[in-house]
């Protein structure tokens, strides 16, 4: 079990207990974010480059979750394929963090949004999944309104430090 996920779900449709890692959808939203505020430093990306980009880094990402997890928690009994899978199970909201920022990316042309407009899009999506998941996971851990609040406020600033860096790096 992931330490860091504050609840065990019911079973899913296919008979698995995921677990929700309300840890790793906060740590994947700023990881995207992040991402955003880099390339801008970086150069000039298209926006395929942009999405594969976003895509690549979270499974690069949550591929060493679940590496450091699996090898650094339970390397002192062997491994079942189970453990593996379900390892694999409680690291996938890193990945899923950075799906709706990089579709984001995708259809801002739909909103006539260049480049640099569709950064900032998939920035700000990026920052809200991270306050939202920051107050997610405070409700599910029985936080009190003023907790959450302050969870969804500490994700803010968070993010709004890496929005500042994306500025900072532009000029």
């Amino acid at each position: 079990m992931n330490s860091r996920t504050p609840e065990r779900p019911a079973e899913s449709p296919a008979g698995n207990a995921a677990e929700i890692d309300y840890a790793g959808a906060v740590y994947g939203s700023l990881l995207a974010a992040s991402v955003v505020a880099g390339t801008g430093a970086l150069g000039s990306f298209t926006r395929v480059q942009l999405v594969l980009l976003l895509l690549c880094t979270s499974v690069v990402f949550w591929a060493a979750h679940v590496f450091s997890g699996l090898f650094g928690a339970r390397m002192v009994h062997h491994l079942s394929w189970g453990e593996v899978r379900r390892a694999c199970a409680e690291e996938r909201p890193i990945i899923e963090a950075a799906v709706p920022p990089a579709c984001a990316v995708a259809i801002s042309p739909l909103f006539g949004l260049g480049i640099e407009g569709s950064a900032w899009l998939a920035l700000w999506v990026a920052l809200a999944g991270q306050v939202g998941w920051g107050t997610v996971a405070a409700s599910r851990a029985g936080a009190s309104r003023r907790l959450m609040m302050l969870a969804g406020a500490i994700n803010l600033l968070l993010g709004l430090i890496i929005v500042a860096l994306k500025v900072a790096l532009k000029h």
